[in-house]
């Protein structure tokens, strides 16, 4: 982070604004570990999608639904800078290419660790998949919970926020009937 001691600076001054002395033992490397942290949690901001999928992209024949489900993140919300934790379903039917399968996850990571608006979040992410890869169609449903929601405002607890982004033959209902039945399967396969 290039700007760590300002950050640090900041983060002693609402300290001081909340009530806190900063200079206290359990505070005294707060600023530091809460500017390493936001520095993990922004990294996002740093990195491309398009060369995280890019460095994987293989010529295959499959025309096939493609599918990740569950993938875990954490991310921040914009409105209030607290934790949204949450699942992404991606799926994609490819066209002449496929990509590695670590590198969905990796390109869900990359605009989750950026300040995010769940809605937005989804579109990006179709976006991302069909700006590179270019299949016939893409799908993305992300379940997460607000703690902005849970924590503070309406305080309720448990409450999840699907939105869901679909792009090409997913519009289609028998495959977005496809893509639903399969996240929504009750279970886990177990290896």
């Amino acid at each position: 982070m290039n700007h760590q001691n300002e950050f640090e600076q900041a983060v002693k001054k609402i300290l001081e604004l909340v009530g806190e002395d900063p200079s206290r033992e359990g505070l005294v490397k707060t600023p530091t570990r809460v500017a390493k942290a936001y520095e993990f949690m922004t990294q996002g901001y740093h990195q491309n999608p398009e060369e995280v999928l890019n460095e994987a992209l293989f010529e295959s024949d499959n025309d096939q639904m493609v599918l990740i489900k569950d993938i875990e993140f954490y991310s921040m919300c914009e409105h209030h800078l607290l934790p949204i934790i949450g699942r992404a379903h991606v799926a994609y039917i490819p066209d002449g290419k496929v990509v590695g399968l670590s590198k969905i996850p990796r390109m869900v990571d990359v605009f989750a660790r950026r300040l995010q608006i769940q809605e937005q979040l989804t579109e990006q992410i179709a976006d991302a998949i069909n700006g590179v890869i270019k299949p016939k169609g893409v799908g993305v449903v992300i379940q997460a919970r607000h703690m902005c929601m849970e924590m503070r405002g309406v305080q309720k607890t448990h409450s999840a926020t699907t939105t869901s982004a679909l792009r090409g033959m997913f519009l289609r209902s028998d495959t977005r009937k496809e893509f639903f039945d399969i996240i929504n399967a009750p279970g886990e396969i177990r290896f």
